[in-house]
């Protein structure tokens, strides 16, 4: 095997951020069958470590794919950008007004101890995280405008971390 693969290669795929998720699952597997460290526990200490490696590696290259952030920000690596760097904090007017409109909605929905504000904004949220989604996949895949793909990157690690303040509120809520 070969450490100088990108991880889509890894994984035979193409290097784009519109991925087929059954294929990345079944390479995996595939993968992972192949060099799973218990294949190797009758070999020399060398190859056991070597099959370490590159268990690490199909590990990591998954959980990168599979996460669409972290697969935009690898996209974005494989082109040299580093579309989290803490300087760069550019965001849309218009994202930033629908980001405090979400905040003071779930302020409101943990006052009034409302589940159902809370599965409302939770539809509202997963609905916008797969439309940056998709829009990233088009900036990244087709126009190859990378400066505008960093700041959906940004969006949508923005989202995530929205989407996930929303479970601590149902935890509150239900506690």
């Amino acid at each position: 095997m070969n450490f100088t693969r990108n991880h889509f290669e890894l994984f035979g795929l193409p290097t784009a951020y519109a991925l087929d998720r059954d294929r990345l699952d079944a390479a995996y597997r595939e993968l992972q069958n192949t060099v799973h460290p218990d294949r190797f526990a009758a070999q020399p200490e060398a190859e056991q470590r070597v099959a370490m490696q590159w268990a690490t590696q199909v590990n990591e290259a998954y959980r990168t794919l599979r996460d669409p952030v972290s697969r935009g920000v690898y996209l974005l690596r494989l082109q040299g950008i580093d579309a989290l760097d803490a300087s760069n904090t550019k965001m849309a007017p218009a994202f930033l007004m629908q980001q405090m409109e979400w905040r003071e909605a779930i302020d409101a929905a943990r006052v009034d101890q409302s589940i159902e504000a809370l599965d409302a904004l939770t539809d509202e949220l997963r609905s916008a995280h797969r439309r940056i989604e998709a829009e990233l996949a088009s900036l990244i895949d087709t126009a190859k405008d990378f400066a505008a793909a960093s700041e959906a990157v940004r969006q949508l690690r923005f989202m995530d971390k929205l989407i996930a303040e929303l479970g601590d509120v149902y935890e509150e809520l239900e506690a």
